[in-house]
């Protein structure tokens, strides 16, 4: 199949953010196609889409190819592929003409989300001392994730996804704050 073209060759939308996805191992894009399959098939006939603006789809920096699985081995490698199919750059960059400003700007934060749940703003995770989380112990960053509960003590907001999170393994959140200690600082 091409990049982000349906089998009935419409271009997928770039809610669907298969750009994130390009890092997947082989082993794990099976598992999900097997998943898929193993579902009911459900009937859900639907218009043909009309864009109206140019699709672009964003991609990290170091996930426009499949990783393998000897590169997982990598703690940091591991972490970048585990951050980046979590979506958590997603939500982390600042956006710049709609566009994720990975260049200049990866992980530094400051999208606003409104929901239900009021307003959230997606905090900077590089490894600043003061504006992001380098000063945070590596218990912080796994209680943040997993938990939902900052350094200080106070809640993380939804869409921040802790509760998918928390069932993560030790070694895949060792992984994710190795990576996120090399992201470099940003105000």
């Amino acid at each position: 199949m091409t990049e982000g073209i349906r089998p009935t060759g419409v271009q997928l939308a770039s809610i669907m953010p298969y750009g994130f996805y390009k890092v997947f191992t082989a082993r794990d894009l099976d598992a999900v196609v097997a998943y898929l399959r193993s579902t009911p098939a459900v009937g859900n006939k639907v218009e043909t889409p009309v864009y109206k603006a140019a699709i672009h789809v964003d991609v990290p920096p170091g996930a426009e190819k499949p990783m393998n699985e000897a590169e997982l081995r990598d703690p940091i490698k591991r972490g970048f592929y585990l951050v980046t199919i979590a979506h958590c750059l997603e939500c982390h960059t600042p956006k710049v003409n709609d566009r994720l400003d990975f260049a200049n700007s990866l992980g530094k934060g400051g999208q606003t989300f409104r929901g239900p749940f009021g307003e959230s703003v997606s905090r900077n995770i590089t490894s600043h001392q003061e504006k992001g989380i380098g000063a945070w112990s590596d218990a912080d960053i796994k209680r943040a994730i997993t938990e939902g509960i900052r350094k200080d003590g106070s809640r993380l907001k939804p869409p921040m996804g802790f509760a998918w999170y928390a069932r993560m393994t030790d070694g895949d959140l060792d992984a994710v704050v190795a990576y996120l200690r090399t992201l470099p600082p940003k105000e």
